[in-house]
């Protein structure tokens, strides 16, 4: 590996304020892949929708998902509309926005609310007592905001169904509180506007992981109060340095560094904040990342990491690139990637999201994919739905050791294990030392049980591996595409549980615990059957959580 070499491109003279630190150990490689971008007018082709960039097969698909580029213009008649709403609910006593939705439906609107202060209940889960603590909490001051792309999300609408019988038994009428974000033409927008609800249409032509600045992320996130017309502005500004070609375009630049890397056997980037006040940002952009590029046997692992000390940050992997947000971080001697590869990218949040968009769809372009679909995330929801429907098969416990229950599936774990410490042992035994990682995954009520998420980091120590963290449901919305459809070297643990209590869905045959439940099963058989190591960790109650804890540690 040649020497590091490293440089920067910022937005001075642009009207634009951002800068970018790059390290690369292949010079060369990465300024010839930077200059084929710009001598193939990959920026100017993203800006005019071009939907050629990514080959003939993404061609149909690419052709209705590029309407992202221009949303920092367009939608900026959605912000008096969003704001005159705002004043009214706030004179009406309602201060507590509740959003429903999944994926790119929730994770933006919870970056551009945490980044402005503001407070934003985002309720993304089937756990029943996660959705049960929305329900309780201050109902009578509640707004609810329910987000669907589709129209057919079938966690949103078991929330929608639960907050609507809340508001009626509560005596208070459903349509004066839910404000429903959808696409054109959906069932949600239908069935909505007959029942009175009030509807914001989002730009069809925008896929879910792409849509922060559309009506998903910007009619929750102004409606709690945050400065929407502000984050636009940012996007805005960094927006014509993103759309010419030329060797200094920063969105060019990061994705051919992402690209390039991953052409290297560097398939993985590690996200940490650098100090700016974008709470889960990493979560947003890991989505991004992850379900775009993850697919056909390839793609870019995002793994979020806690603070610039965290272990696979310090100390990373070689197949890591190392990336930051925030004011500007330089990879000095004391750290720099074991791989060569770095990145920091210091800009405003809107100006980040657009960056970090056109990034991503560039790497798609320097890997060889489709950076606009999800061909696997649709197995997960099938397996569910047939779990839910009585169609699967039900797991059958290995042991039972204490108030773990311990399943697995076949092929990895030696015969007579017998107790937790010797399965998780077991999994990460098939761990590939080169290229592998650990994806943790938790079923639970991500507020209650936030502590488990340390769990991370004690593997990433335990294993020297990169280790991922996800809560469930919502990765299915975003890492859970990478899991199947990207480099088979993953190990998988799920950890489920018994809830405090079970809670019906108003009108359906099943109950959050039953839907819960079917998710994880349904996406386990799913990985299962493409050869993925999987092993689920269930406890009888909240409370046993920490043997869990303790088994990982």
């Amino acid at each position: 590996m040649s020497r590091t070499a490293w440089n920067t491109v910022n937005g001075e003279g642009t009207g634009a304020a951002f800068e970018l630190f790059f390290g690369y150990p292949d010079e060369k490689a990465f300024a010839d892949t930077v200059e084929q971008l710009v001598a193939d007018k990959v920026a100017s082709g993203i800006a005019a929708q071009d939907p050629t960039l990514w080959g003939p097969d993404a061609e149909d698909e690419s052709g209705k998902r590029l309407g992202w580029v221009s949303l920092s213009e367009s939608s900026q008649s959605l912000v008096t509309d969003i704001a005159a709403l705002e004043v009214e609910f706030r004179q009406r006593g309602m201060t507590k926005v509740v959003l429903c939705g999944m994926g790119g439906s929730s994770l933006a609107p919870e970056v551009i609310c945490a980044a402005d202060g503001v407070e934003l209940d985002v309720l993304d889960s089937s756990d029943p007592d996660f959705v049960r603590s929305a329900l309780e909490d201050r109902l009578d001051e509640t707004v609810v905001v329910v987000s669907s792309k589709s129209g057919g999300t079938v966690e949103t609408d078991s929330q929608k169904r639960a907050f609507e019988k809340a508001f009626t038994d509560a005596g208070i009428e459903p349509t004066e509180r839910i404000v429903v974000v959808t696409d054109p033409g959906s069932p949600l927008e239908k069935s909505a506007r007959e029942a009175g609800y009030r509807v914001f249409l989002a730009d069809p032509a925008v896929g879910g992981r792409y849509s922060a600045l559309t009506a998903f992320g910007l009619v929750p996130s102004g409606l709690a109060g945050a400065n929407i017309e502000t984050l636009l502005e940012e996007a805005e500004a960094i927006r014509p340095a993103l759309e010419t070609d030329s060797v200094d375009n920063p969105g060019l630049r990061l994705g051919a560094l992402l690209g390039a890397a991953n052409r290297a056997g560097v398939d993985k980037v590690v996200l940490a904040n650098a100090g700016a006040g974008f709470a889960g940002l990493g979560d947003w952009a890991e989505q991004l990342i992850a379900e775009s590029t993850g697919k056909d046997g390839k793609g870019i692992l995002p793994v979020v990491v806690d603070a610039l000390d965290s272990p696979n940050f310090v100390p990373s992997t070689p197949d890591e690139v190392l990336a930051t947000f925030g004011p500007r971080f330089v990879f000095g001697p004391e750290l720099r990637p074991a791989s060569g590869w770095g990145a920091s990218v210091d800009a405003p949040l809107g100006a980040q999201m657009l960056l970090w968009e056109y990034a991503t769809a560039v790497a798609g372009r320097v890997i060889g994919i489709n950076p606009f679909d999800q061909p696997d995330v649709e197995s997960a929801k099938a397996a569910a739905r047939e779990m839910l429907d009585g169609g699967g098969s039900t797991p059958t416990p290995l042991f039972v050791e204490g108030p773990v229950t311990v399943y697995a599936s076949e092929g990895w774990l030696p015969e007579g294990t017998a107790t937790v410490a010797d399965a998780v042992a077991a999994l990460l035994g098939v761990l590939d030392g080169e290229h592998g990682y650990v994806s943790v995954q938790a079923y639970l009520d991500r507020h209650r049980d936030a502590a488990l998420a340390s769990v991370r980091d004690s593997l990433a120590v335990r294993t020297g591996r990169p280790v991922t963290f996800g809560w469930g449901p919502r990765f299915l919305h975003s890492t859970g595409q990478y899991h199947k459809g990207g480099p088979a070297t993953g190990v998988y643990l799920q950890v489920t549980g018994q809830p405090e209590a079970d809670l019906a869905v108003p009108d359906r045959p099943f109950t959050f615990q039953e839907f819960l439940t079917a998710q994880a099963v349904g996406d386990g058989q799913v990985l299962a059957r493409k050869g993925r190591p999987v092993l689920r960790l269930h406890v009888s109650s909240p409370g046993d959580l920490h043997v869990v804890r303790e088994a990982l540690a």
